[in-house]
């Protein structure tokens, strides 16, 4: 059977298999000519970079370098380097942190692993190393063939893809390109030997393994794509599209209940029910490797094996002619085990693949969708200065309905808020509600709906589910609204149900239902639809998840919220961005607590509602600032007014990196100091006084990721600047008086 060939090959490996007569004279010159527009590997090319990335940018660009004899082709880019031997199969033969000089790979494992119609079958791979514990270089070169391994036939390079469009309509970072620029590696399989007990894989199968790797950030990326160009449709059970024989962190002879796995973050886009990367992480495994059995533990449990895989599934038929592509595992290499320096290399990470999460709107959260009240808070948002409102949860809005008149009715309050320079839009809730027994996520124990993360849950998949995205890619574009606050979006669900159009059962139903909501994130994404979820869909195209809270909290008295915000945001801050994470401010009654727990009115809380400012503008972190107006007098519209124009003077460095200085507690000061290297202000501390007296202290601040090396120029507030010299840890030491639950801010400048 022919089918199209999904991608343009360009570089093939250098001795293909099972060829004959002039078709293989024919391959072998081809693979001459090409692999010869791929440079020989030089120690300068994939040596270390001599300044640390997260200060200076790295000047060595990503590239993708031969052996001199042709054996083995590397991915390198000052910090990271990776390779891989291509005879007489493709297998990874180093894994190496070029930062610290260290080997991060211990033994050889196949490129994936693939479950079709009920077998495994291994893609790639090398056998006959003789001890897992380490690799040698001349091990490496006397590994065999595994006969039942599909086999490499060719391989490619490229630029890196964008993974979709984003299309950028509201204030980012511009120094952050999409796609971001590197290298890109192809690896091509096809079917090896027939193996008794095991069908064999059709001829037309081609298993592509997808490399890439970034410039400036240790960082690789890795997918598979299987194409089907046989005449028989394939089932695909399950995949591990990365398997790692990784060196363990540390070596304990008896049992733990508890490991420390190795200094490696590693998470996919197939990620969900949480708003940490930790909590939404579904595909990262360390398991113990049952081919090291020289290690030290006795029961030989060490879990230093990283595996790659969905939790279940995805159970898909790829049919004749067609094409399925896995989620991509990213895996970040740190340099070191101090929190901090991981946590700035973790946000790195996100700003450089996911650069949409640098989109920071100001933003309120509008309790009346009435025409009134949003014609008021267009004004109002106009007025501070304010960038987006969003028609909360409560207002009115429906975003699920298809009556024409409706949606032309908020498309006209659409319009003029476009007219005042404000973007609209409004919220939609997914999860955590029930349709009906038809349509709901059947609990695979009951054979009924209920039992789902948030109790009860519609299946995406369903009749209504289907129904549901058409009503909101309809509203939004009808609309003409700029943003979504999409709650409950997809939490990992499972559905046991054999009549929902959009999956056959158990198996497929969670990558099926992931795979709708990712498909619609991303449209969002390419039409700079502005996308509020409390969930970790930032690889798929989100802007902002939660920061971080309990939202009965915001029914504590005022001044307990404070200090709980501060904290939140915080923790957060490990590892997102300040943008993306929100917090929120309850200008109105929020879950209880009365009078005591709110702002309204406005005037007569204008210390809380300065507080509340003065702490997210300070985080650089957006709230939602939720209630039916933003400002009630003239002396209140000037107080917001006035925190808005210092985060918009001050909007670069605070949307910047944060590094944390003390935690809130209520009983002394708290803050944190944004740094950025690349700023005029290279650095911004916003420092805290929660108690009820006067506060003078010393305090240090770290400057030396600021990128300041001797001399600093510190402004107090707005008062004239003073010279500081940075000690030998690039710390100065600084005095500074903060009144009762006041603040200051405290700005650093290079020394002109």
């Amino acid at each position: 059977m022919t089918c199209p060939v999904p991608v343009h090959f360009r570089v093939p490996i250098s001795i293909a298999w099972r060829l004959a007569g002039f078709v293989f004279l024919g391959w072998a010159l081809l693979s001459l000519s090409a692999a010869a527009e791929v440079p020989v590997a030089t120690h300068e090319a994939v040596g270390a970079a001599s300044a640390d990335w997260l200060v200076t940018p790295v000047q060595q660009h990503a590239g993708v370098y031969r052996s001199e004899d042709g054996s083995q082709i590397t991915l390198a880019n000052g910090l990271i380097r990776r390779a891989w031997r291509i005879e007489p199969n493709a297998a990874c033969v180093a894994f190496d942190n070029l930062m610290t000089g260290a080997s991060l790979l211990r033994g050889v494992k196949p490129e994936a692993i693939l479950t079709i119609d009920g077998h495994p079958y291994e893609v790639g791979g090398l056998m006959g190393q003789p001890d897992y514990a380490y690799l040698t270089e001349d091990w490496a070169r006397l590994l065999k063939l595994d006969p039942a391994a599909m086999r490499l036939t060719r391989w490619e390079t490229g630029k890196i893809q964008e993974r979709f469009p984003w299309k950028r309509v509201r204030h980012r970072d511009e120094s952050l390109p999409w796609p971001p620029p590197g290298v890109s590696l192809r690896l091509d399989f096809a079917p090896g030997e027939t193996v008794e007990g095991k069908p064999d894989l059709p001829k037309g199968l081609t298993v592509s393994v997808h490399y890439q790797i970034y410039d400036g950030i240790p960082l690789i990326c890795k997918w598979l794509s299987i194409h089907n160009a046989s005449s028989r449709s394939l089932r695909l059970n399950a995949f591990t599209s990365e398997e790692l024989a990784i060196v363990e962190s540390e070596s304990a002879v008896d049992s733990r209940q508890r490991w420390t796995t190795p200094w490696l973050h590693v998470e996919s886009d197939y990620a969900f029910g949480g708003m940490d990367a930790t909590t939404a992480n579904h595909t990262t495994y360390w398991v113990p490797d049952p081919q090291y059995k020289t290690q030290v533990n006795y029961q030989r449990k060490t879990p230093c094996l990283m595996e790659s895989r969905p939790p279940i599934g995805p159970d898909v038929q790829i049919p004749p002619c067609a094409t399925f592509e896995t989620f991509r595992t990213f895996e970040l290499v740190y340099d070191s085990t101090d929190r901090e320096r991981n946590g700035l290399a973790q946000r790195r990470m996100y700003r450089t693949i996911a650069p949409w999460v640098t989109e920071n709107p100001i933003m309120m959260h509008l309790t009346d969708a009435s025409p009134a009240a949003v014609r008021r808070a267009i004004d109002q948002c106009a007025d501070v200065g304010f960038e987006m409102l969003i028609l909360s949860f409560g207002s009115g809005v429906n975003l699920e309905s298809t009556d024409p008149k409706y949606i032309a009715h908020f498309r006209e309050l659409a319009e003029y808020a476009h007219s005042k320079g404000i973007e609209i839009g409004g919220y939609s809730l997914l999860a955590s509600r029930r349709i009906d027994d038809a349509d709901d996520c059947i609990n695979p124990e009951t054979g009924k709906p209920g039992g789902a993360i948030f109790g009860n849950s519609p299946c995406l998949c369903s009749r209504w589910g289907e129904a549901y995205f058409q009503h909101l890619d309809g509203f939004l574009h009808g609309a003409q609204f700029n943003l979504l606050e999409h709650d409950g979006s997809y939490p990992g669900d499972v559905c046991a149900s054999t009549t929902h159009p959009g999956h056959r059962g158990l198996d497929d139903s969670q990558w099926m239902q992931w795979s709708k909501i990712a498909d619609f994130y991303r449209r969002c994404r390419a039409d700079g639809v502005y996308l509020n979820v409390p969930d970790w869909y930032f690889l798929n195209g989100s802007n902002k998840a939660g920061m971080g809270y309990r939202e009965s909290n915001w029914s504590l008295p005022r001044a307990q919220q404070l200090i709980h915000a501060r904290q939140n945001m915080y923790d957060g801050t490990w590892e997102k961005t300040p943008s993306m994470g929100w917090m929120f401010v309850p200008l109105v009654q929020y879950q209880g607590g009365g009078a005591a727990a709110t702002i309204e009115p406005l005037s007569q809380h204008l210390d809380t509602y300065e507080a509340h400012l003065a702490d997210y503008f300070g985080y650089g972190v957006q709230a939602c600032y939720r209630g039916p107006r933003l400002y009630d007098t003239d002396a209140t519209e000037d107080l917001v007014k006035h925190w808005v124009d210092f985060f918009k003077q001050h909007r670069a460095i605070l949307e910047s990196d944060v590094i944390h200085l003390r935690r809130a507690d209520g009983r002394n000061w708290d803050g944190i100091l944004h740094v950025n290297p690349k700023l005029p202000e290279r650095g911004l501390a916003f420092i805290y006084n929660p108690t009820d007296h006067p506060l003078e202290t010393d305090i240090k601040l770290p400057l030396y990721y600021t990128g300041l090396t001797d001399k600093a120029l510190v402004s107090v507030r707005d008062a004239a600047p003073q010279t500081f010299t940075l000690d030998r840890a690039w710390d100065i030491g600084l005095h500074v008086r903060i009144e009762p639950h006041d603040h200051t801010w405290i700005v650093i400048r290079a020394p002109k």
